[in-house]
């Protein structure tokens, strides 16, 4: 009667242990409690150590990383058989280091981030910090040797929260840096250069901090070569009117990736 009451206890606590419990594979570094009901001096803390492997009074050493939590209670209560008639045993994870997911890239800080419950990608981007310096759309998720998903642009920008895919320990997100964060100012002005963007930069900004005009250039008008959604325009700014005049609807707000161009004079 004893048992059959511990076996509807045990029974009715699986049940009530989330799925994600039963799928977790243990890793090294895990820190597990194992309990034998009935007999306390057996029931202990384990750490899985670096060769997988825990320690158990009786039964010496047990294969633990690779296993889920089940398959590993399995194999406890197998090897307990020897010495305990119908042995019942528990096992739950207390600390867990195989739940990790590695955040990298030039786009964003380095981030080890923990996994305590179900994680999807999108509480990992919502979780580093500013994105502005990352490529969304150069994006991946790199698992088991392979892209399992890439593009974060849709999801983060747009909503699309189909690609909001669940996150497994060991994942690697990658965000590159966006190279298009910059405003190239080429030609005949004194410093050619890339300017990092900032919102609300202008041509008059970006000339400035390139040293204004050389002498050898036609002042009259510069470009200002943008490519958007992969077409390329080019915006022609009257300078002199800007500088000289002080027309400021000349002083065209700049795009991340734009070219301004200074054209030399042949007068």
């Amino acid at each position: 009667m004893r048992h059959f009451s511990l076996f509807l206890l045990v029974a009715v606590l699986f049940i009530a242990a989330p799925a994600c419990a039963e799928e977790y594979i243990i890793g090294e570094g895990d820190t597990l409690f194992v309990h034998i009901w009935g007999e306390n001096d057996l029931n202990r803390q384990v750490l899985v150590r670096p060769d997988g492997m825990i320690s158990m009074p009786g039964i010496n050493d047990v294969q633990a990383a690779g296993f889920t939590i089940s398959q590993l209670r399995g194999e406890v209560e197998k090897r307990l058989k020897r010495l305990i008639k119908d042995p019942i045993v528990n096992i739950s994870l207390q600390q867990s280091m195989n739940s990790r997911v590695y955040v990298v890239g030039g786009g964003v800080e380095p981030t080890v981030y923990e996994m305590s419950q179900r994680t999807t990608l999108l509480h990992v981007l919502a979780s580093v910090g500013s994105l502005a310096g990352a490529d969304l759309e150069k994006s991946y998720v790199y698992r088991d040797g392979k892209k399992v998903m890439s593009d974060f642009s849709g999801l983060f920008k747009r909503g699309d929260f189909q690609k909001d895919i669940q996150l497994k320990p060991g994942d690697t997100v990658f965000l590159p840096v966006k190279y298009d964060r910059n405003v190239f100012v080429i030609g005949a002005v004194n410093q050619p250069q890339a300017i990092p963007f900032v919102e609300g930069l202008t041509v008059l900004d970006a000339l400035l901090q390139a040293g204004d005009f050389s002498k050898y250039a036609d002042e009259d008008e510069i470009s200002i070569v943008r490519t958007e959604d992969g077409k390329q325009q080019v915006i022609k700014v009257k300078t002199k009117a800007l500088l000289e005049k002080g027309d400021f609807k000349q002083n065209v707000q700049l795009h991340a990736g734009d070219y301004i161009v200074a054209k030399e004079s042949f007068f």
